[in-house]
């Protein structure tokens, strides 16, 4: 209340100096747009293969402790494993915010607190709806509710951003920093639909001996167009009267290697996001034996920045200075990072026999059900000392 006293007495001024929407319009790059990007194809699959990955990715609030136990007395942890609001499941609000702040740059929700001062809800914002306000030298997020514009301070707004632009305060997505990119996919794409709603159209020149009069012009073309134009017309045999002769001019789309350009496309696009392209469904340079490592450089390069972004962001703004030293949010990524059933085998294997794991841990860690407390765990070390024994046997 204080702060927000003392903020009627400061100036203000939007966070980039200049009005909010000037610098969305400045940043969408034209007429790129996140609804227009979205109609390309490996845009859409980028997106989606990254924010539902991590929407469905469990993320528990764990004690700060050295068992790592998870804290669901904590109203927090429902938040983000299950139920995030009253209309949103936590894979529904973290999928649904992830996918805003790579179409937009920010993701925003409403933080509603409970009587403790813990976390019961995140309401998410449409990210158009939500801007920044510098008041001195704090800011505000200015929002409109129920019609009526209002000012929220920091701790009442969970905002997600990605990588900052020129203002370290609002995020910047990669299809504002790389429009033109795709842009030029977007053309390529709109290049093959007109051409193929044209169907067979012929390209070139009629010529004519003589010189036609205004009506004959306008009789002749539209007479071409409607016979030669549109998918149904396809492989229609044209037929020239009164001397006209075809010269066609143009390339042919294999001749302008049209095909290649979309390809390139895809992997562009691929890389703007940092995805593999073998994950938007670009076979090309995939195959049994790289998709294995394929998936890994998913997590460790794709996923990894986004994951901690998330969990930095839920640490500092959810969480109070004392919650921090108690609670920390993390993602369970092992399940992405296992290859086959031979490998995981003969890497528990491993494990267990250089003694840094346990059989149960091991079972634990395959989604097994559990078996009685310690009875594998002591049977193994019960192994292991009579192999000791026999070793020790052996060597006398």
């Amino acid at each position: 209340m204080i702060k927000r006293l003392k903020s009627l007495f400061k100036a203000e001024t939007r966070s980039d100096g200049d009005n909010y929407w000037e610098h969305w319009q400045m940043l969408r790059g034209g007429g790129i747009n996140p609804e227009i990007a979205e109609s390309v194809s490996s845009v859409y699959a980028c997106v989606s293969v990254i924010s539902e990955t991590i929407g469905s990715l469990p993320l528990h609030l764990y004690k700060n402790d050295d068992k790592r136990s998870k804290a669901t007395n904590n109203s927090l942890y429902e938040v983000l494993h299950s139920i995030s609001n009253e209309y949103q499941t936590a894979v529904e609000f973290r999928e649904w915010m992830t996918a805003c702040y790579l179409l937009r740059g920010n993701a925003y929700a409403l933080v509603e607190r409970g009587r403790d001062g813990q976390v019961i809800s995140l309401n998410p914002l449409h990210p158009d709806s939500v801007s920044i306000v510098k008041v001195g030298d704090s800011y505000q997020y200015q929002t409109v509710k129920n019609g009526k514009p209002i000012r929220l301070l920091p701790h009442e707004i969970f905002h997600i951003k990605h990588r900052a632009g020129n203002n370290p305060l609002l995020g910047v997505s990669p299809i504002q920093a790389s429009s033109g990119a795709i842009d030029l996919a977007l053309a390529e794409q709109q290049h093959g639909n007109a051409t193929f709603t044209n169907g067979a159209k012929l390209q070139g020149i009629l010529n004519f001996p003589g010189a036609l009069k205004p009506d004959q012009l306008t009789r002749l073309r539209e007479g071409w167009s409607n016979q030669h134009s549109g998918a149904k017309n396809s492989g229609k045999t044209p037929i020239l009267e009164e001397g006209i002769t075809y010269q066609p001019i143009s390339m042919t789309l294999q001749d302008s290697e049209w095909i290649a350009s979309r390809q390139f496309s895809v992997e562009e696009v691929a890389r703007i996001f940092r995805v593999p392209p073998t994950m938007i469904g670009d076979l090309r340079h995939g195959n049994y034996s790289n998709s294995v490592e394929l998936a890994r450089q998913f997590v460790t390069i794709t996923l990894r920045r986004h994951l901690v972004a998330w969990e930095q962001a839920i640490n500092k703004q959810l969480l109070t200075s004392a919650g921090r030293k108690a609670y920390f949010s993390e993602h369970s990524v092992e399940g992405l990072l296992r290859g086959d059933s031979n490998n995981r085998a003969e890497f528990y294997k491993s494990g267990i026999e250089a003694g840094w794991l346990l059989p149960s841990e091991a079972r634990q860690l395959e989604n097994l059900p559990t078996v009685e407390a310690g009875s594998l765990d002591e049977r193994y070390e019960k192994v292991v000392a009579s192999k000791d024994e026999e070793k020790i046997d052996e060597e006398a």
